[in-house]
């Protein structure tokens, strides 16, 4: 089966320069997301796949899942690999790259991944478990000294004192960016390594981070050991959260994205599956899940369709 990378719209007759436009775009490559592009191309819609690394998935640090139905014994490793293949195998576009935020504006959804935008009618969230903000206050601050986007907000702190937290080793090329701009940089790894290169104005701290104070805005980070006086601090995570991707969505009590039984959410045509959309956090209702959201999503986009206007 042949799947098409996009769908063109537009008008070239008048000079409009036409737009790939996605059917859907899956956020996350877990058993959900790849479950739902599975399920998407097979009614021959076009989608493109956001993750970052298969490393950061949950499964894939598994040493062994014996609840999958067909697969016993195998590690999550071996399982998640499985997965990617039968994606590849129908011609599935996989993107290594982290979506920051998208929107809505009409029919038409705008992506910001890594600071390129794509556009697609409908939207699958298969982010994994919910991110629980990681300091006291945290929330209180997003907006006034907290932020989750090094390119989007960097140049706020020009010249100014921050500090960067970062989950994974891939949060180092963020820092190295901000470095650029910062008076002074902290950088706080919730990683192990044992050697880190960056600019004189970079100090690097083995220390918990804890909680943020301020007033108006962000003026210190308080770790295990120390108290950091800083005008910003940027916490740099695998996926961002839920709630940091799109406004207006709406949560369950427990923090878990809420959806219907088409695994639709609060914004119209945008779905979610897996463990995002609550427990239990297991590989066969992550990936039930995501066949409901590709189906629901591949249904959607096939009358947002033939409400478009037809061209002459």
């Amino acid at each position: 089966m042949i799947v098409l990378k996009y769908t063109l719209y537009g008008y070239n007759n008048i000079g409009v320069k036409l737009r790939m436009i996605y059917d859907c775009a899956v956020i996350g490559a877990g058993p959900a997301g790849l479950s739902a592009a599975i399920n998407l191309a097979q009614t021959n819609r076009s989608v493109i796949v956001f993750t970052t690394k298969k490393e950061d998935s949950s499964i894939y640090r598994a040493p062994e899942v014996n609840n999958y139905l067909g697969f016993h014994g195998v590690s999550g490793k071996e399982l998640l690999q499985a997965f990617y293949d039968h994606a590849k195998k129908m011609g599935i576009e996989i993107v290594h790259k982290k979506v920051i935020n998208f929107y809505k504006s009409g029919d038409i959804f705008t992506i910001n991944a890594n600071n390129e935008f794509y556009e697609a009618y409908s939207v699958i969230l298969a982010i994994g478990t919910p991110k629980k903000t990681l300091l006291e206050n945290e929330a209180e601050f997003v907006g006034r000294g907290i932020s989750y986007c090094a390119v989007c907000d960097g140049m706020l702190y020009k010249g100014r004192t921050i500090a960067v937290i970062g989950e994974s080793v891939e949060a180092e090329e963020e820092a190295e960016y901000l470095s650029e701009l910062a008076k002074k940089l902290y950088y706080v790894p919730l990683y192990k390594k044992n050697e880190f290169h960056f600019k004189d104005n970079v100090e690097v701290i083995l220390s918990r981070p804890k909680s943020v104070y301020g007033e108006d805005f962000v003026n210190a980070l308080e770790l295990e050991d120390r108290i950091l006086n800083v005008d910003g601090i940027f916490i740099i995570r695998k996926t961002m959260p839920a709630d940091q991707l799109i406004y207006g969505l709406e949560f369950a009590e427990d923090g878990h994205i809420k959806v219907d039984s088409k695994m639709q959410t609060s914004i119209e045509g945008l779905f979610a599956a897996g463990d995002c959309t609550g427990r239990p956090y297991q590989v066969a209702k992550a990936v039930g899940e995501g066949q409901i959201a590709g189906l629901s999503a591949s249904t959607y986009v096939k009358r947002i369709k033939e409400d478009l206007p037809k061209k002459d």
